[in-house]
């Protein structure tokens, strides 16, 4: 989804924009006997001018319940991390720490109807399926019984967002010396996310001069 509205601030629109690439997090809400979380893929969604984080759980899932219109529920999208080590910067007497970037979307759960389901399927699938090079697999490729059986198990929850958090942590206040030190580090990693951090730090300071390209 890309939401590029009036009433977001640029920060809140690359918030959504990094949710939405994602498009995996953690939901969390909190019923008498404290915190409940579930692990869900999710589709980003406007209707009438609002943004909708649209999730599925199975039916027994106590978070169903909880999705009654009142409720709130929060939603972690998280992306990246890497640990610094202190002796990578090249300043001394810096502390270790982690980088990471992360986003949390807020807001109250509605329970949708059971006639929904197919077609937060098709949406879930078709953003999931477009990441992949291949031919798109689609739910009408499934023998019928079985996708209205799987169908049948799950509930749809829409989360209207009314809060978005952005946090990022990618040395930003420290020193041009400091900041390349760790983005050289970062990009020489053999991880995929560590080299995507290094890189998304070139972007922020991209004047500087990094070994790393």
């Amino acid at each position: 989804m890309h939401v590029l509205r009036p009433q977001f601030r640029i920060e809140e629109q690359r918030a959504l924009e990094f949710a939405g690439r994602r498009g995996f997090g953690v939901i969390v809400a909190a019923d008498a006997n404290g915190p409940r979380a579930s692990h869900v893929p999710f589709v980003l969604v406007e209707r009438d001018g609002r943004v909708i984080v649209q999730i599925h759980f199975t039916a027994k899932n106590p978070l169903v319940e909880l999705a009654d219109g009142v409720k709130r529920f929060l939603l972690i999208v998280a992306g990246d991390d890497a640990y610094i080590s202190n002796d990578w910067y090249a300043s001394p007497d810096n502390v270790s720490t982690w980088l990471y970037e992360a986003v949390h979307l807020s807001g109250v759960a509605h329970l949708r109807r059971h006639d929904e389901n197919r077609g937060h399927g098709d949406a879930l699938l078709a953003v999931a399926e477009a990441r992949l090079p291949k031919q798109p697999w689609d739910l009408q490729q499934m023998e019928p019984g079985k996708r209205e059986s799987m169908l049948a198990a799950i509930r749809v929850v829409d989360l209207v967002v009314d809060q978005i958090e952005g946090q990022a942590k990618l040395n930003q206040h420290k020193s041009d010396a400091d900041h390349v030190a760790v983005a050289d580090q970062l990009g020489r990693s053999e991880e995929t996310g560590h080299r995507r951090l290094a890189q998304k730090m070139q972007a922020l300071r991209p004047g500087l001069r990094y070994d790393i390209s």
